[in-house]
């Protein structure tokens, strides 16, 4: 390989929408976008992680019949692409294997058959979160994944063993190594494995679900593992949603000097193609065995270079602003959750207020007009201004538009049983989520809740009423954020000369719940500004009493907003799922028990003696040496999102959202 020229490898990214559990649909899925990359006359195509299955699988991975049906699947795919004419093509594809061996392990304690009872694991066999590449008709090499994600809303080590052997693939003359999603999180992973052992290019499939500000870091992320790699990495991610997940895509090839080659657009599902040209000989040795805690095993597909071609450009798509990128990621994840169920339309309360009527503009986006159903369900405490604004959201949406006035409703319970102060309030509610749950079994619409984050947050709903539905587009979203995307999405409106689709009204009027004359979420919160940036601080940092002091917030007014957030968590247990677009979203990614002593107070005495240095004095005893620094060893690579990440996300001053006392809203 020393004394060989330059070579050209023509290589393609498919960033496709997957479904979870639909093996067959997602194996025609690869069929049909390898094509499309053998018509660019591409010589590699890589998918995303796990694409078989779908990502992510959560338990079926326990199950044995679905692991085997994977292993099957991809036999019978890599024999499909042959048939149709494509086994020429080298494809990258994610799947769950099955291994023999026990169950899962860390990742630097390999198991054995002795690591635990039988009767704690009864299953025989190992599941693997793997990429396999196939060719001719055959599966060449599997890879499985070395670092599994154990955080947030990734669950892997509960899943599957790691990994111990990198395969490398000489493809044209070009050696492949292959690594999976975590693995390119880690400094002296994989990645670092592969540049001691000596490759030409490394393929990254992903299934790396978006949060606000994560694109931020995947470009500098790569390019650090270029480096290590010493050769070109192609990170090609999962696009579309799952249940709370969505996952934008945004693609892309680095070379080993950092150069950005190609860059794909996000939340739509893509073919990007790169012209490699590639220098064998600037790879001083190319070494096989035992490279640290990694085997690596080299195969050979092919010697012989690829034909010269001429050279295209790839394309490289500019980054979405944060608002039309928060927005699309709401749209996509309300679509595919209502396609990917095979439910035929939704059906919302319409109050006239912000939350409603962006949920509504939100699904009409998502989903077409004719799909979304809006009910008026207007009380005695209603304003006329509540029901014309309704009335002129759906009329701008083109959407389907009623009105059920509940006051008789209410008035046939309160003559029934005597109800008074909050729980009159809550029976308005509930009456309207019994309503719009008839309707929606009625007429099979699944019934979207309008609650934001700052709502979710203080339990500012009523169970079994505002707080009904399948799905809840905003769950993730700020107040603050709901207003920001309100004006986004009509000032993209203006741009394009279409009509604004949320009245200006919904938008400029003070929040109210309407449950009682005149009120208004002021009445018993503090501004929204200042709720969602305790809520921030609090929920997606997990800062406690003296820490956000620290920062700045109000001691009375973080007393409250903690005890109501910490009161509502079993309102939460109870809540519809919703998009995921924040560092931390309430449901898998926070998980907190419902009975729990545990509350944050005032600092300690212990804390105050420490302030006699200064505010800094407790900063040392929070954030004290070694807070930051890597895990020692034996505990695995240190990943590379830390504490960088949180602050860029949390700095981002559009990022607050909030509303009323969950102990008053039962």
């Amino acid at each position: 390989m020393s004394d060989q020229g330059p070579v050209q490898l023509r290589v393609a990214m498919a960033q496709v929408d997957t479904r979870v559990g639909d093996l067959e649909g997602n194996s025609e899925l690869v069929v049909r976008w390898t094509a499309r990359a053998a018509a660019e006359n591409a010589h590699l195509v890589v998918f995303p992680e796990m694409t078989l299955t779908g990502y992510p699988p959560e338990d079926l991975v326990l199950r044995e019949s679905f692991a085997r049906a994977s292993e099957r699947g991809l036999v019978e795919l890599a024999a499909a692409l042959a048939d149709r004419g494509l086994g020429g093509i080298a494809v990258v594809v994610g799947y769950l294997a099955h291994t023999e061996g026990s169950g899962p392990a860390p990742v630097d304690q390999p198991p054995t058959d002795d690591d635990r009872p039988g009767d704690a694991n009864p299953r025989r066999g190992a599941p693997r979160n793997a990429a396999a590449l196939l060719f001719g008709g055959e599966v060449v090499v599997r890879y499985y994944k070395r670092h599994l994600p154990n955080y947030g809303v990734f669950d892997e080590a509960r899943y599957f063993v790691p990994g111990t052997e990198l395969p490398v693939v000489r493809l044209h003359g070009v050696d492949v190594a292959l690594t999976i999603c975590e693995d390119l999180w880690v400094e002296g992973g994989p990645c670092g494995v592969a540049g001691q052992a000596g490759v030409d290019l490394v393929v990254s499939p992903n299934a790396s679900p978006y949060e606000r500000a994560k694109d931020d870091l995947r470009l500098p992320l790569v390019r650090r593992r270029a480096a290590e790699a010493r050769a070109t990495v192609l990170y090609c991610n999962q696009v579309g949603g799952q249940d709370e997940l969505v996952f934008d895509g945004d693609s892309m090839a680095v070379a080993a000097d950092g150069t950005l080659l190609a860059r794909s657009p996000q939340f739509v599902e893509h073919l990007a193609t790169i012209d490699l040209d590639l220098d064998p000989s600037s790879v001083p040795e190319r070494r096989e065995g035992r490279i640290g805690p990694m085997t690596v095993t080299r195969h050979v597909v092919s010697e012989e270079p690829v034909a010269a071609f001429e050279r295209r450009h790839a394309t490289v798509v500019e980054p979405l602003s944060d608002a039309e990128e928060v927005w699309r990621a709401l749209v996509l994840g309300l679509r595919d959750f209502i396609d990917k169920n095979g439910m035929p339309s939704v059906v919302l309360g319409m109050s006239g207020g912000i939350d409603s009527a962006l949920v509504a503009a939100l699904a009409v986006d998502a989903l077409g007009a004719d799909r979304v159903h809006g009910v008026g369900l207007p009380s005695k405490w209603s304003s006329e201004h509540s029901l014309s604004d309704a009335e002129d959201s759906a009329r701008r949406l083109g959407m389907h538009y009623s009105v059920v006035p509940i006051a008789p409703m209410v008035d046939a319970y309160e003559a029934s049983v005597e109800l008074s102060g909050v729980a009159a309030e809550n029976l308005q509610a509930r009456v309207r989520g019994t309503l719009l749950m008839g309707l929606s079994n009625q007429h099979g619409h699944l019934l979207l809740a309008t609650s934001n984050k700052s709502e979710v947050a203080v339990g500012y709903s009523t169970l079994y009423g505002d707080a009904a539905g399948g799905f809840a587009p905003i769950k993730d979203v700020p107040k603050t954020l709901v207003w920001d995307l309100a004006r986004w999405r009509n000032a993209s409106a203006r741009e394009r000369g279409e009509t604004e689709p949320i009245p200006q009204n919904s938008i400029d009027k003070p929040p109210s719940a309407e449950l009682a004359p005149g009120q208004q979420d002021s009445d018993s919160l503090p501004s929204y500004e200042v709720l969602d940036a305790v809520i921030a601080d609090y929920v997606d940092r997990d800062l406690g009493m003296a820490e956000l002091l620290e920062r700045g917030h109000d001691p009375e007014v973080v007393a409250r907003v903690l005890r109501l957030v910490d009161t509502a968590e079993f309102k939460r247990r109870q809540s519809a799922p919703g998009t995921k677009i924040s560092l931390k979203a309430f449901g898998r990614d926070r998980r907190l028990p419902v009975t729990n002593r545990w509350r944050e107070t005032l600092p300690t005495v212990r804390a105050k003696e420490l302030r006699h240095d200064g505010v800094a004095a407790v900063r040392r005893e929070d954030h004290g040496p070694g807070a930051g620094a890597p895990p020692a060893a034996g505990q695995g690579a240190w990943r590379e999102v830390g504490h960088a990440h949180r602050l860029r996300h949390l700095q981002r001053g559009h990022l607050r959202g909030g509303r009323h006392p969950g102990d008053a809203r039962r």
